[in-house]
């Protein structure tokens, strides 16, 4: 094992670097992974330019996928060395009042690969063997990297308790909304409605079979729903585009009785209207947030859940990666992105 790899690491805000550092000393209860694929995240972007990690100097990334060097474990495990591997970001604490239900994304003292502690962004990362769910062999490393998303929106779809035959519409096409359209279309969704600004999104969004992709730069994606619902409205609307105007958007998209599910990390302020408010009290609406996904094997473990349909290839995630680089172009890539310099959906960097 070499004593030194190749990171992205992020010493300040804006200030990322390629370097050297140490291969990350393995702790009972860890694997040591070689990273294979490791996808840049829309949250990724605004830390690395704007916000910054919890602390510095950190390894950004969290949407990764590897082969296990070695494991640290004085107990029996199913995993060994050579596994293929995606990776639960979040790790508990285990402790606290929402660990001790299985509510892991809810815990009061978690840690966090890539924004609290080193991620995924470099040649091996350490992770505890609790956080690791196998890969099956016909699902490449590539997509192994986009279970994190997928795992989100089947964790966001599947708090609506959405129905067979309802209209939903998805606000954002990026690559978690065209994932959500997926799954809507799996769990039985009749319609399914997607709305972006970008021309080239609803284009990927055609692609994948979506017929009822509205440009809201164009067309009111309000006034389009509800006129193609009858004048009723949608069952169910998942906000995941993160700004003002489509967090209002879902709330007066749906029908009296109809849900909502804010997703989207909404960046500003947000105004409801008196209009809005009015709507969300007499049509009685349902409206669930949403954050990270679930990894319990009871009820649901959202991440093999996610695997299984990508090995099925009910799930496909091929045509949402545009851009595959080296980490060694790791400040290039950044760079285009914050400045949105061109077109991209899902920017993986290939080990």
């Amino acid at each position: 094992m070499p004593e030194k790899m190749k990171a992205a690491v992020l010493h300040a805000v804006g200030d990322l670097r390629y370097e050297d550092v140490p291969v990350p000393e393995l702790n009972p209860g860890e694997t040591l992974i070689k990273v294979k694929a490791a996808g840049v995240c829309g949250s990724d972007v605004p830390r690395v330019k704007k916000k910054g990690t919890y602390s510095f100097p950190l390894i950004p990334g969290h949407e990764f996928a590897g082969e296990i060097s070695e494991i640290n474990s004085d107990i029996s495990t199913d995993f060994k060395a050579g596994d293929k591997v995606a990776v639960f970001p979040l790790i508990p604490c285990r402790k606290c009042p929402y660990c001790q239900i299985g509510e892991y994304a809810q815990c009061d003292n978690y840690d966090y690969l890539g924004s609290r502690t080193d991620g995924g962004f470099a040649e091996y990362i350490t992770a505890p063997i609790a956080n690791l769910v196998k890969v099956p062999d016909n699902v490449s490393f590539e997509w192994a990297a986009m279970t994190e998303p997928a795992s989100v929106a089947l964790h966001a779809l599947r708090r609506s308790g959405v129905d067979a035959g309802d209209n939903v519409v998805i606000l954002g096409a990026g690559p978690i909304g065209i994932i959500l359209a997926q799954w809507a279309r799996i769990c039985g969704a009749g319609r399914v409605f997607v709305t972006d600004i970008v021309d080239e999104k609803l284009s990927v969004a055609k692609d994948y079979g979506f017929k009822n992709c509205i440009n809201s730069r164009r067309n009111d994606p309000v006034e389009t729903v509800i006129k193609e619902t009858g004048g009723i409205g949608a069952d169910l609307c998942i906000e995941a585009a993160g700004t003002p105007v489509t967090f209002e958007q879902s709330l007066r998209i749906v029908r009296k009785l109809g849900k909502v599910v804010l997703m989207g990390n909404v960046s500003g302020n947000v105004t409801i209207p008196e209009k809005t408010a009015s709507a969300i009290l007499r049509g009685q609406l349902t409206i669930y947030g949403t954050w990270n996904s679930s990894f319990t094997a009871v009820p649901k473990n959202e991440w093999k859940t996610a695997l299984q349909f990508m090995s099925s290839k009910a799930l496909d995630l091929e045509n949402l990666i545009t851009h595959r680089f080296n980490l060694k172009q790791a400040v290039e890539v950044f760079d285009m992105m914050y400045k949105k310099q061109e077109f991209f959906n899902k920017v993986m960097f290939v080990f």
